[in-house]
């Protein structure tokens, strides 16, 4: 009987795993793209500001340098490892310390030493949702848990460039009130509205309006929940001071002599820039936007290009310690057995459609 009825599901099968394979090739494709775009943009600041400030950037870098770098690394790893096991425990998943260090820490390596930026946290979610026997909460929390930090570093960027006079805040205030930027938020408004009617309308009828039920409440439980919220909010501070610190570092070995307070709005908008997926292994907008920063605010262009090049050297430097990981958790399981994961953490990456990475 059930030969049979697999038997007779045979064309319908076939058409599945061929749909399936049109749906991997596209996010390929748009992986590519933005690497592309990654690539574009710091050929563009090579072509106008010359090879030398990136050179410069790296014979800068001491003994010291890598080693305050992997110090706050280290901070920064804990803490984002500890919002993660908040998020899981607020979805009912377990998730111990010690392991998710360990985790965040190979996470953190393949996302700087791959293209794309994503593999690693495709490659944490898909390891803890298979060893918590929940694979698509296990992907959920890592989402959540990244989308925390990308919050908190919106609301304090605003917070910095609103409170913080900065000569770098005039153009952002004047794009954001650009005639684009106006009509975009006006369009969206009836958009919203007429997608609040359709999902009223179709109530409970909808795949879609299920699905989306489904993570607004895992959102409340993983995020806001009374015993997830203030070591999420605890942890992601914690984090972002460690982004900052780590920028201003790079800013110091590159030659910037201005007040911390006066480099903190620039370092702000180039760590926002970082989230935008146009990246490989987080380089390109970084640079660009770092270096226009400091060119507006009167430090110069190739500073903020070498200041940025800095950064991208000391975060691979500390994610480094996540290649140890790797090398002792491959030494202990043959590659053989890593196919299966391997298989899944592809069809994870392709139905997420590649989300970017984070801050």
């Amino acid at each position: 009987m059930r030969g049979g009825g697999v038997a007779g599901r045979g064309a319908p099968h076939r058409s599945a795993g061929t749909a399936r394979g049109r749906r991997v090739n596209r996010p390929g494709w748009g992986a590519g793209l933005r690497m592309l775009a990654g690539v574009g943009i710091l050929a563009a600041l090579v072509q106008h500001l010359g090879s030398a400030a990136f050179l410069e950037g790296v014979r800068r870098i001491d003994p010291g340098t890598l080693l305050a770098a992997l110090g706050i690394g280290l901070l920064t790893t804990v803490f984002s490892a500890w919002r993660w096991c908040l998020v899981a425990r607020g979805l009912g998943l377990r998730l111990p310390l010690g392991p998710a260090v360990a985790d965040y820490y190979r996470a953190l390596f393949l996302n700087a030493a791959l293209p794309g930026g994503v593999l690693g946290d495709v490659h944490r979610a898909v390891r803890h949702g298979r060893s918590a026997g929940d694979l698509g909460r296990g992907v959920r929390a890592v989402i959540l848990e990244r989308t925390a930090g990308q919050l908190v570093l919106l609301v304090a960027g605003a917070a910095v460039l609103v409170l913080r006079p900065s000569p770098v805040l005039a153009p952002v205030a004047h794009l954001l009130a650009s005639p684009a930027v106006a009509l975009s938020a006006a369009a969206a408004v009836p958009v919203a509205l007429a997608a609040g009617w359709w999902l009223r309308r179709h109530r409970g009828a909808s795949r879609g309006e299920r699905a989306l039920r489904t993570v607004l409440s895992e959102a409340r439980r993983g995020l806001l929940g009374r015993d997830v919220w203030p070591g999420v909010a605890l942890s992601s501070v914690v984090v972002l001071a460690g982004y900052l610190a780590m920028f201003v570092l790079a800013a110091r070995v590159a030659g910037a002599t201005a007040p911390t307070a006066e480099l903190v709005p620039l370092v702000v908008l180039a760590l926002l820039a970082m989230a935008l997926p146009l990246n490989i292994g987080g380089w390109g907008p970084r640079e660009g936007v770092a270096a226009w920063a400091f060119g507006a605010a009167g430090l110069g262009a190739a500073q903020g290009l070498t200041s940025a090049v800095v950064y991208g050297v000391l975060a691979f430097a500390a994610s480094l310690p996540g290649a140890a990981v790797l090398l002792v958790r491959r030494l202990a399981q043959p590659g053989v057995a890593d196919r299966p994961q391997v298989q899944l953490e592809k069809r994870v990456l392709a139905e997420q459609g590649a989300p970017q990475r984070r801050a």
